[in-house]
This record gives C-alpha cells, sequence and structure tokens, in this order.
C-alpha cells in the first residue's frame, strides 16, 4: 500500500476524533494577533463546532495523530484488535494543517488526541511537540486543547499544560468494575492521580500569577472529563455520582458525556444496541442542575426511577419537581432566590428577571409568562398575585399533562 496523502490521513484521522466529545474551548485566556504580533486568536466567531457559554460558536480542526494504538479497550473503535483503515501525522503535519485552516479561516483552534503508539510516553512527546511547534516556532495564539495520557510520565503532561489552554483526561467508564472489563489497560486509581496532579499544577500556577505578572500560564481553561454512556450497566445515578466526585475533588470545568455507539467487529461483552440520545440529553441537564441550579447529587439522583435511570420523557428537574410537590407552590413574589430555581420551567435569566422585577411591583401570571417559554410548565409550581393552582399540583396525570406530546414526524410534509 503506498504512502498517504495529508488528505487521505486528515479524512480518517478526523472521523477517528468525532467519538470524543469533550472538545467546548470555553473560559479560556483572551488572546489575538492584533498589532502584527503572532497567529491566530482565542475571540470573535471563526472542522469541529463547539459553544461556549456565552452562545460564541468556536471551530476547532478535531483530530487524532494517530489512531494506532497498543491498547485494546472494548469500546474503542481504535484498538489495536480492530480492523481500521490505520494513519499517522507527524507533529509538523498537525501544526501545518493547523496554521493552514486557520490562515483561511476555517478554525479558531486545535483539539488534539491520539492513540497509544510505541508508550504514553512516547505519545504524549509527539503531542507536547506539536503545541510546542505552534506556541514557540509559530507564536500561534488560538485555542489548544489537549488529551492527556494518564499513563504518561506527570513531567510531560504538566509541559502540555504550559502550551495548552485546556487539558482533558478521560475516566471513560463510570465505575472501576465497568473499566477493568471494558478497558483492561487502564486503571482508574492512575487516572484520577493524572487529574489530581493536574488540579494541584493548575492551583499553583494561579497562585503564582498572582505574585509574579509574568509566571507562565498553566491550562487556563483548566480541565475536563469525558464518560461513555451505555458501554456497561452504570445507571444515571452511578454516572452522576461519579460527575460530582469529580467536580467536586478535581474542580474540573467540564464533565461530558458520550452515548456509546456500536462499532465494527465489536466485542462480544459490549451491548449490541446503543443506549437512546436522549439519555445523553438528560445527563447533560442534570449536569447542569448541579452547576447552575444549586442540586446537589444526591437531589439529581432522587430523580431517578426505579432503575437509578433518569427518566426519557420528562427532564430531571421536572422530574423532581413531581416527586417532592410539598415544596410547591412557591410564591414568585416572595421565594428565595435558590427556591425559584427549583420551579420546572424558570430557567437562570428568568428567575433573575423576577427578582429584578419583583421589587418594583408585584408580578401576575402574565408577567411570569413573558420571562419563560411554556407558562404550561410553570403555572403547577407557583402562585402570583392573580394565580393560585389549588388543586392542579396535586393531580394525579399531572406528568402526563407536563411531559412533551410525542408526535410522528411526516417524512414528505411541506
Amino acid at each position: 500500500m503506498g504512502a498517504l496523502t495529508t488528505i487521505e490521513k486528515l479524512e480518517i484521522l478526523a472521523d477517528a476524533a468525532k467519538y470524543d466529545a469533550s472538545c467546548a474551548s470555553s473560559g479560556t485566556a483572551k488572546k489575538n494577533s492584533l498589532g502584527g504580533k503572532g497567529i491566530g486568536s482565542t475571540e470573535g466567531m471563526g472542522i469541529c463546532h463547539a459553544y461556549a457559554p456565552d452562545g460564541r460558536c468556536i471551530s476547532l480542526l478535531k483530530v487524532l495523530l494517530t489512531n494506532h494504538c497498543i491498547f485494546d479497550c472494548h469500546y474503542c473503535i481504535n484498538r489495536k484488535s480492530s480492523n481500521v483503515r490505520r494513519a499517522r501525522f507527524t507533529p509538523q503535519e498537525v501544526a501545518d494543517l493547523t496554521l493552514s485552516f486557520y490562515r483561511r479561516n476555517y478554525i479558531e483552534g486545535l483539539f488534539l488526541s491520539s492513540g497509544i503508539i510505541k508508550s504514553s510516553d512516547h505519545t504524549m512527546e509527539q503531542l507536547v511537540e506539536v503545541a510546542r511547534i505552534l506556541r514557540e516556532e509559530h507564536d500561534f495564539r488560538g485555542y489548544i486543547h489537549l488529551k492527556t495520557i494518564p499513563e504518561a510520565d506527570p513531567q510531560l503532561a504538566h509541559q502540555a499544560g504550559l502550551y495548552a489552554d485546556r487539558v482533558s483526561i478521560n475516566v471513560e467508564l463510570p465505575t472501576d468494575a465497568g473499566l477493568t472489563r471494558l478497558a483492561p489497560d487502564k486503571n482508574a486509581r492512575q487516572i484520577e492521580g493524572a487529574m489530581g496532579g493536574m488540579k494541584m499544577a493548575i492551583r499553583q500556577s494561579k497562585d503564582e500569577r498572582k505574585r509574579f505578572r509574568h509566571a507562565p500560564r498553566f491550562a487556563p481553561a483548566g480541565q475536563s472529563t469525558q464518560m461513555i454512556v451505555g458501554a456497561d450497566g452504570a445507571s444515571d445515578a452511578d454516572i452522576v455520582g461519579k460527575a460530582s466526585r469529580l467536580y467536586d475533588g478535581y474542580r474540573l470545568r467540564r464533565v461530558y458525556y458520550s452515548a456509546f455507539s456500536p462499532i465494527p467487529d465489536a466485542s462480544a461483552v459490549l451491548p449490541l444496541k446503543r443506549p437512546p440520545l436522549i439519555r445523553e440529553h438528560r445527563l447533560y441537564q442534570s449536569d447542569w442542575l448541579m452547576r447552575f441550579y444549586g442540586y446537589e447529587a444526591r437531589e439529581v439522583m432522587q430523580a431517578t426511577e426505579a432503575d437509578g435511570n433518569l427518566p426519557l420523557d420528562i427532564d430531571p428537574k421536572l422530574a423532581w419537581a413531581l416527586k417532592f410537590r410539598e415544596r410547591f407552590p412557591v410564591d414568585v413574589n416572595r421565594a428565595p432566590r435558590e427556591t425559584l430555581l427549583r420551579v420546572p420551567g424558570l430557567g437562570v435569566r428568568a428567575v433573575n428577571q423576577i427578582i429584578a422585577a419583583r421589587r418594583h411591583r408585584t408580578l401576575r401570571l402574565e408577567d411570569v409568562g413573558k420571562l419563560t417559554v411554556s407558562i404550561t410548565k410553570v403555572r403547577p409550581f407557583i402562585c402570583a398575585l392573580d394565580w393560585r393552582p389549588t388543586t392542579l399540583t396535586d393531580r394525579g396525570d399531572l406528568r402526563a399533562l407536563l411531559a412533551p406530546k410525542q408526535e410522528q414526524l411526516e417524512l414528505f410534509a411541506a
């Protein structure tokens, strides 16, 4: 077989990278090339699209250095026993691609991961070299996210943090038993040890930046991780509990969830069908509740059903409210912010607007309706000047009334 062209390599390695969801680019330090210095920027609108919390679209070159791998993780399409077409970039080729795409305004940054070639240390050296070429030889000021390898020398991971805006180490699966069974080459304690090392380095860098203005930045956008959903028997309660421990223990910026997708020539220990994509969505909603709505992990777990999974027909916030109806209705004119955030249908922005508006007048149901997408969802859980839900909150069919209606789409509808 002849040598692959750069475009052929890109086709293989960009496709192989699509299974990694942890490529958001929010939270990094602002850098640009104004004044004729450097190349690239982390600001503005930008071949992978990620979205920052403020709504900005960030375009990233999302690619693997190689899909060769000496590990044999059952769920991974790039495992050593997988029958897939292989390719490999050199660090210089990745750097050249990144600069070429940036100059054409295709991307604003790079998300780089890799299979394990030769050894974990060798692979980590190659990943760091890509970032070094971009930063030191070309003064690239765009966004760089490096996937670090927990089995590699900690000093190499530290070098990655000095070049990258964000680093990530995937925990892969929510339970130690699942990881042992499906990824025999990986070790949960080793993964969390590497995450702990990153946490300490990020904290130390922030302290040094406070004391010394020119101290080097270390992963200013923090670290993230990813869990695969549905590859093993872990329930949503297991996943939420694991995510909460990771947030608390390692100060992660994000935990990403990726629904398991069946792969060619799959191992017999894997499920034959992928989980519903809505399950992944419900986990992201539960993650949002813990990060922005003040819910504790145990409270999100209370919203799960008998099998430990979140309901698929309604969101976890509504599921929790239906289980704890004695907490409702709440008075929008008097309830504190943390209580209003528990009302299904009210987001953070709506709650902030309610609190600001009620300083000047007593709110009616119509006023609340102007601040939310669906007043129908909100009505059973609030009181206003002209509204009390009376028996509506306690209706036995309330879930059916509030659950989104299932519609069969017409293939040839106008």
